[in-house]
């Protein structure tokens, strides 16, 4: 029998913000001189533009760029494009045949024109625009509505709404390196790097932010959000970045990295989502979308190459892991994982998060049948991957400290290199996806779907993936001693992970068995009409959904477990 543990409450920290006066926050800086950061973003962009070699002519390269734009226009067209959009990028398709015939000196100037002008578009269509007033009010919305949301289902009578028996802070956990972000961000640039699981991570990080007192962060918001005008309202004056993911010219693509290296450059701390998009198969990130991230890497050496000062601001990177019991989405992402793999059809869900009622029900459930969210933030790390200390040294493997400038240094200066800085880039998404693994916290679902998983797998050894998930129900019972027995041993490995630092754990692995299982049964289930586990009438463990149960499985890979059974 495993020693009983009694859990301490967890102490609660009431962080205060680091910078009071929003005048000081960086992104209220910018939103100031909007007008001055729009041009600048633009004259950089389009010298950027006219001095990359990208294999094509001037013309090539606009030509390509019209013709995309007008095809997305027929083809995928949003409420929120501008009105003159069509009219806009066919005149200039027709003033690009007009120079067919012009002296090429001529010709050459009124192509660079119409850069100019597609640039200067863009780059006033993803500026964003932040109001402290708006942002004080939605943080407040946000933090009211879920604390109201979390006493409605603890106090009873009709004044229930209006209780403040509850924290959010009971039911979200922030665990990590607290303090180390909070130091940084008085003396440096933060950039946020966050798994991405669900549709709630957005608001989750950023009641995160708001919890460990830190300024606002600006972020690259999807343009199709700002078609629903409740949206618009607040994503417009909270620092969000405008991301039209339908564009992929390399006009678009270059004024938006140049918006990000700006905006860092300049102080702004920022968050990224590397992983791009929602992880569909439920595993932790292993290829992350490198482009945005490396503007954090480019701004770092501009900081350098503009300020010759050996205390030059840095920017510092920190990985953030989100650990839920379950998430919403899981059915649709697990089906669009499985039909991506080609091997065969599934049936897809639509998405869980399609209406307002569905949104209101799955978050009633989740704060009121005793689940929780923890957010683990790693340590900081500088923008080439090495560990950086409170004050923002950056330091080796053996706690030396080093100096990130001889990064950038070529025969003892500072100078450009994109071949070097696309090789920092690789390695820094390659510690990212390192910290991802150290910084997750095992939670009870997590295992128990592992476990179940592994043990119908060596079952059915020589079934493949597709035929696995085909099971009948008949082969989908296992007993309750036997999974018993197996949860314990996959306890132990992962405790032995842990304690080597390899990885974190829910404060509820600490229980006994039983109590560790009834835990993540109750979690696993909570929502899902279909639970991946359940218990039969006997006490035996049933596998309810082999998609879902796959999906919480994934959480675990990446450690070698697999191997063990």
């Amino acid at each position: 029998m495993r020693p009983i543990v009694l859990r301490k409450r967890r102490k609660k920290t009431k962080y205060k913000p680091i910078l009071k006066d929003t005048k000081s926050w960086p992104v209220v800086q910018m939103a100031k001189k909007r007008s001055e950061f729009v041009d600048l973003v633009f004259e950089e962009s389009y010298e950027n533009l006219l001095d990359s070699p990208r294999g094509r002519t001037l013309r090539e390269e606009l030509e390509t760029t019209v013709y995309r734009e007008i095809q997305r226009i027929k083809n995928n067209p949003w409420k929120i494009d501008p009105k003159d959009e069509r009219d806009y990028f066919e005149n200039l398709q027709k003033r690009i045949a007009d120079t067919d015939n012009l002296p090429e000196e001529e010709a050459t100037s009124k192509l660079k024109e119409i850069l100019k002008n597609i640039t200067r578009r863009y780059a006033e269509e993803i500026a964003g625009n932040f109001r402290p007033s708006r942002y004080r009010f939605s943080r407040t919305l946000i933090t009211i509505g879920f604390a109201r949301l979390l006493n409605a289902a603890r106090v009873r009578g009709p004044w229930s709404l209006f209780s403040n028996q509850l924290d959010l802070d009971d039911k979200i956990h922030v665990v990590g390196e607290n303090d180390q972000i909070r130091k940084l961000a008085r003396i440096g640039t933060v950039v946020m790097v966050p798994t991405h699981f669900s549709n709630l991570d957005s608001p989750l990080i950023g009641w995160v932010i708001q919890y460990l007192g830190l300024p606002p962060f600006i972020y690259g918001a999807g343009l199709n959000l700002f078609n629903v005008k409740i949206f618009a309202y607040f994503m417009n004056s909270l620092g969000a970045y405008k991301v039209d993911r339908r564009k992929k010219n390399v006009v678009y693509l270059e004024t938006l990295k140049t918006y990000s290296t700006i905006a860092l450059r300049e102080g702004c701390h920022s968050l990224f989502f590397p992983g791009g998009t929602r992880s569909r198969s439920g595993k932790i990130e292993k290829s992350l979308k490198l482009g945005l991230l490396g503007t954090a890497i480019e701004a770092q050496r501009q900081i350098y190459q503009n300020e010759d000062d050996i205390k030059s601001r840095k920017i510092f990177i920190v990985p953030v892991t989100t650990n839920y019991h379950f998430v919403l989405e899981a059915p649709s992402l697990i089906n669009d994982y499985l039909k991506s793999k080609g091997q065969q059809r599934y049936y897809v869900e639509a998405d869980e998060f399609t209406s307002s009622y569905k949104i209101s029900k799955f978050l009633i459930k989740f704060f009121t049948k005793g689940s929780g969210v923890s957010v683990s933030i790693g340590r900081a790390i500088d923008v080439v991957g090495n560990y950086v200390d409170e004050h923002g040294n950056s330091i080796d493997k053996k706690g030396t400290p080093i100096d990130l400038r001889d990064y950038f240094r070529s025969e003892g200066e500072i100078t450009e290199d994109s071949q070097r800085e696309q090789e920092y880039n690789r390695i820094l998404g390659k510690r990212i996806v390192e910290e991802f693994h150290k910084n997750n916290r095992v939670l009870s679902s997590h295992l128990l779907a592992f476990t179940a998983f592994r043990m119908i797998g060596k079952r059915f050894r020589h079934f493949d993936l597709y035929s696995l998930l085909r099971l009948p129900d008949e082969d989908l019972r296992i007993e309750y001693s036997e999974f018993r027995e197996k949860v314990e041993f996959f306890v132990k490995e992962v405790m032995a992970i842990h304690e080597r630092g390899e990885v974190g754990i829910g404060d509820h692995m600490k229980d006994e068995i039983d109590d560790v299982i009834k835990h993540g049964l109750r979690n696993l289930g909570m929502y899902h009409p279909e639970p991946p586990l359940g218990r039969a009438k006997n006490g035996d463990i049933v596998v309810q959904n082999m998609n879902l149960l796959y999906f919480y499985h994934n959480r675990l890979l990446g450690y070698d477990l697999e191997k063990l059974l």
